[in-house]
């Protein structure tokens, strides 16, 4: 039998989740009223609509600029989403520029992992197996990997938490790319960059 599901359950549970108040309510309901429980139902679907969000075809969107202040650092960045409406939203635009005043100061070389070639996956893999050897032999492939995660975080976009940590929270651009697209409802991707920097090519 399903627990009475009160309208002050519904809003602290809104509260902690920011779930519309169907959401939350039906959570509840399917949870017998336990708010861990709900909490975690609504995560998981909130984990599903944004892969149904991942699926759709992000056709429209922007191209952004930053330009340091020294005029020797500049960016491109293209940021799509579904929908015209959502590209010319100052929201929108100005996530895409978060992302290229990122760039510019991060330098990463992928915007996500699947970027990364496998020929240098492998060789950086090598050179951390290499720098590992003098370890106990049982404990050189983890070390290498966790180097390789630790350098995978480094060089991919997406991996990487924004430079400006106190705007951000801190967040990677991965998560706030996951924000943007739940606060406009549509597939956000960060289809590419290129980074130019004088005297360098």
């Amino acid at each position: 039998m399903s627990a009475a599901v009160t309208a002050g359950d519904v809003k602290a549970l809104r509260e902690r989740t920011g779930a519309g108040m169907m959401d939350c309510k039906n959570a509840l309901q399917e949870a017998a009223g336990d708010m861990d429980r709900a909490i975690e139902i609504l995560r998981v679907k909130g984990q599903a609509q944004a892969a149904k969000r991942g699926e759709r075809m992000a056709s429209e969107g922007v191209v952004e600029t930053y330009i340091h202040a020294t005029g020797k650092i500049g960016v491109l960045v293209e940021v799509d989403c579904e929908t015209d409406f959502v590209a010319r939203n100052d929201d929108f635009r100005e996530f895409a520029r978060d992302v290229a005043l990122h760039v510019a100061a991060a330098a990463p070389l992928y915007v996500a992992e699947d970027d990364v070639p496998e020929e240098a996956r492998a060789a950086e893999l090598r050179v951390f197996e290499e720098q590992a050897a003098d370890k106990p032999e049982n404990v050189r492939p983890r070390i290498a990997e966790g180097r390789l995660r630790k350098w995978l975080e480094e060089v991919v976009l997406l991996n990487q938490p924004h430079v400006n940590s106190d705007k951000h929270e801190g967040k990677t651009i991965e998560e706030l790319r996951a924000e943007a697209a739940a606060r406009t409802g549509e597939n956000v991707v960060i289809r590419r960059f290129e980074r130019f920097e004088v005297g360098r090519d």
